[in-house]
């Protein structure tokens, strides 16, 4: 089957497939890797599979449309997201009757709200592949009858049909990413080596943070870790495709959380000398088993990106962080920052109870501890999350509609809304904590002193272009 896979764009610098489906504050672009599994899955299979990232690229839909004429393609594989909806339905009306293609979408959005999504949808999709989409595609793409597909939901009669949820994939079986379609020239990040790509070390994760979107609606509560040789494979693999990479971003949520495996990768990663070769970052949480912090530095590790979250612990147990502390948060940014890590901490305002004086104890938090960079949003709130749930139930969510998500900027917008807090305060405590944290003369002649490299220099001024062009399309807008 001849299938196209398209990220549709949505405004200028969207980014589809990050945490937050928005305009990032950093001007980042993520790159699709779940996306890029599934087609070389299909790819393995014998299909033929054309990619198009017109989000990250900013293709317009006007010339998105004769790109996908041109492979005139059976299957139309669209990942939707919540402020995208509407767009991403109209984007798939005017290519299903260019083409006459089936179209299916994928994503966690059309897996929390299947029901909603083919109602908007007016007849325009024709299958949701829910959650973990990979062989339901497949299935699809090899000509199985709907009902006989796992994980899909399509109409019959005019009526929605659910089919029962597909078994988690077992993630040692599933091949690297199709880069081959990409470039990773597409997605600059200010805080990362240029290029770079991004490796899932496994899927699912074993905590219950309430506003976490993966777990409860794509991977499941059970993390399934591939071996350290497939990791340490596809890192030389990825450099073979790409030599000129930088560096390799383990973007699992939740790499650290089984020490064995941690230890088991850095090390075949010196046996290999790949920690010679190229820096690689990843995601951490503060509890962390701190003796591996060591063996991870010796083994190539550059940059960490630590949820700390919030500043006081009756925020992350209400967030249900999972035995984290503030104690404990403290203790392992001293000990990476001694151990010479780069630390990029992300943080939130906006935690059910928050106020004024709370927040402000985040940004202080934030000011206090050894950090190179911060991101601070206001706690996001996505359909099918236990935070949304919660919120909505209680009358905090602001939005009405798909479209409220987004800014008519397209830049983030916080929806929650307390009593003792509303959505306007949140907006402006993150841009307090964001102007008090990197204006500070310390932090400025730190980042300054911290350039080596031509490389460093381009990613700090990316950086500074990206907080000037944030704020002042924020002072504009007033």
């Amino acid at each position: 089957m001849n299938i196209t896979i398209l990220n549709p764009s949505f405004g200028e610098n969207f980014v589809r497939v990050a945490r937050w489906a928005a305009k990032s504050r950093g001007r980042v672009q993520r790159h699709p890797e779940y996306l890029l599994i599934a087609a070389q899955v299909l790819l393995d299979k014998g299909h033929n599979v054309n990619f198009i990232d017109a989000s990250a690229r900013n293709i317009s839909p006007e010339k998105t449309y004769p790109l996908i004429d041109a492979q005139k393609p059976d299957l139309l594989v669209i990942h939707a997201t919540t402020p995208s909806i509407y767009n991403d339905i109209e984007q798939a009306g005017v290519i299903k009757l260019r083409t006459g293609c089936q179209v299916v979408f994928v994503g966690q959005h059309v897996s929390a709200e299947p029901d909603n999504t083919f109602t908007i949808a007016k007849g325009v999709i024709d299958f949701i592949a829910r959650r973990e989409y990979d062989y339901t595609l497949v299935d699809l793409a090899d000509g199985k009858k709907p009902q006989d597909i796992l994980g899909l939901s399509w109409i019959k009669d005019g009526q929605v049909m659910h089919n029962s949820e597909r078994p988690c994939v077992d993630v040692n079986e599933l091949p690297f990413p199709a880069w081959q379609l990409i470039k990773p020239e597409w997605y600059p990040d200010a805080g990362k080596k240029y290029p770079f790509l991004t490796l899932l070390t496994g899927r699912g994760c074993n905590n219950a943070c309430t506003f976490c979107r993966d777990p409860e609606l794509m991977y499941g509560r059970n993390l399934r870790i591939r071996s350290a040789m497939k990791v340490v494979d596809e890192m030389e693999y990825d450099l073979k495709l790409f030599p000129q990479l930088r560096e390799i971003m383990f973007e699992t949520d939740t790499f650290t959380a089984e020490p064995k495996h941690v230890e088991d990768v850095c090390r075949e990663i010196m046996r290999r000398g790949l920690h010679k070769k190229i820096s690689w970052s990843c995601n951490v949480r503060v509890n962390v088993k701190l003796d591996l912090l060591p063996l991870m530095k010796q083994a190539g590790c550059r940059m960490l990106m630590v949820g700390f979250e919030f500043g006081y612990d009756e925020a992350l147990n209400a967030i249900k962080k999972g035995g984290v502390t503030i104690e404990m948060a403290r203790q392992f940014a001293n000990l990476a920052h001694k151990l010479g890590f780069t630390i990029h901490g992300c943080f939130m305002i906006g935690a059910p109870g928050e106020t004024r004086e709370t927040a402000q104890k985040t940004i202080d938090f934030a000011k206090s501890l050894p950090l190179d960079t911060i991101q601070i949003t206001g706690i996001a709130v996505y359909p099918g999350t236990v935070l949304y749930n919660w919120a909505k139930q209680n009358g905090y969510v602001l939005a009405k509609d798909w479209t409220d998500w987004l800014t008519s900027e397209g830049e983030q917008k916080t929806l929650l809304n307390y009593p003792q807090l509303s959505n306007t305060e949140i907006d402006e405590l993150i841009d307090k904590g964001l102007k008090e944290f990197y204006l500070r003369p310390k932090q400025m002649w730190q980042m300054l002193i911290s350039i080596r490299s031509v490389g460093d220099l381009l990613r700090k001024l990316y950086g500074f272009k990206a907080f000037v062009d944030y704020f002042y399309k924020k002072l504009t807008k007033k």
